[in-house]
């Protein structure tokens, strides 16, 4: 989905801030939330559905939370589609407001078709299919459209957009696809940069189609 969360690219959010000494924890709960997370069958067994429900935030409580928050909202939205609680269950133990994401708005692909065998080759020149599903994908905004080059087979994975709404474990070739800076950044790229990204063969279409 096209939202806040996909934020490569991107100029105007300043340098990004790095303590090499910063605890992995800033407070004691963001400790407890990941235990959460990482503890909670019913919530875990999804990884794409709880990345999802994070993207789902609105916009003004994503950019201005932590990351910890993120999973917190997450494992709370998931865990009130599930029927495991309910958003009043959860206001009356923050003892206030407790903000989920908004409903998912994703659907699955007419091709549930398991594919194990890939397409393109090392060399082969493709290009990012240009299209904007309202659901979870693995496909970088700042990709789409883009014309790269397969530097790597990386084998077959399963199709995260499709295991995030229910559509079960769909196998699919992946590759390291090479970009120019240039390709997507035009003069703002630097001559000589390129940005290597994973994306699912079902990502892709020869280079000349459009």
């Amino acid at each position: 989905m096209d939202g806040v969360h996909d934020l490569g690219g991107i100029a105007g959010f300043g340098a990004v801030e790095y303590d090499a000494d910063e605890s992995s924890f800033a407070e004691d709960w963001e400790r407890r939330v990941f235990r959460l997370q990482i503890g909670s069958g019913p919530l875990r067994e999804n990884l794409p559905a709880f990345r999802h429900s994070i993207e789902r935030m609105v916009p003004a409580h994503y950019l201005s939370s932590p990351y910890f928050e993120h999973w917190l909202t997450g494992a709370a939205t998931r865990a009130v589609e599930a029927g495991l609680t309910t958003r009043e269950e959860l206001e009356q133990r923050a003892g206030g407001c407790f903000p989920l994401s908004q409903p998912d708005r994703g659907v699955l692909p007419d091709d549930l078709t398991s594919r194990t065998e890939p397409r393109y080759a090392v060399g082969d020149e493709v290009r990012v299919r240009n299209w904007h599903p309202p659901g979870h994908t693995r496909a970088p905004r700042y990709v789409q459209g883009r014309r790269g080059t397969i530097a790597r087979v990386l084998g077959v994975a399963n199709v995260d957009d499709i295991q995030a709404h229910g559509g079960g474990l769909v196998s699919d070739p992946f590759y390291s696809v090479r970009f120019t800076s240039h390709e997507l950044w035009g003069e703002g790229g630097g001559d000589g940069e390129v940005v290597h990204v994973d994306l699912f063969e079902r990502y892709l279409q020869d280079a000349n189609d459009h």
